[in-house]
C-alpha cells in the first residue's frame, strides 16, 4: 500500500509543500486547485465562470494523469471568495460533472492571491 504522486501534466513549477494528487489503493486525492497558469504559477484573472472552468480543467488533467475522468469523482470541497457567486459557479460546475454528481461542500473562504474559487476532489479510479 504505497502512495503515488500524481502531477498536472503541463505544470512546469513544482508544488512547494503538497502534491497535486496522491493515489493510493484505487483512490485519488486531488489537492485544492485554483485558476493558476500552470507554466508561471500566476493567477489567471477572470470572471467566476472563467476561473471555475480553468480550475475544473486542472482537476480533469490530474484525473487523466491518474487514469481517471470526472465521472470517477465522488466528493468535492469548493471554496468561493464570495458566496454571492454561487449560482454562476454552480452553472459551470454542473456542465463539468454529468450523471451522478459528486457529493459536495461549498463554502465562502478567504482565498490567496485574488482567486475566486478553489476546488479539491476525491475520486475512485478503476475497479
Amino acid at each position: 500500500m504505497s502512495k503515488l504522486e500524481i502531477n498536472h501534466p503541463d505544470k512546469l513549477l513544482s508544488p512547494s509543500a503538497y502534491s497535486a494528487g496522491v493515489a493510493i489503493d484505487g483512490w485519488l486525492y486531488v489537492s485544492g486547485q485554483g485558476p493558476l497558469d500552470v507554466k508561471t504559477g500566476k493567477v489567471v484573472e477572470g470572471t467566476i465562470e472563467e476561473q471555475t472552468r480553468l480550475t475544473l480543467d486542472h482537476i480533469r488533467q490530474i484525473l487523466k494523469a491518474a487514469g481517471g475522468t470526472p465521472e470517477d469523482v465522488v466528493k468535492c470541497t469548493c471554496h468561493l471568495k464570495d458566496i454571492q457567486d454561487f449560482d454562476r459557479f454552480n452553472a459551470i460546475y454542473v456542465e463539468f460533472f454529468k450523471g451522478t454528481r459528486p457529493a459536495r461542500t461549498t463554502v465562502q473562504s478567504m482565498l490567496w492571491g485574488g482567486i475566486k474559487v478553489e476546488i479539491d476532489a476525491i475520486a475512485r479510479i478503476g475497479k
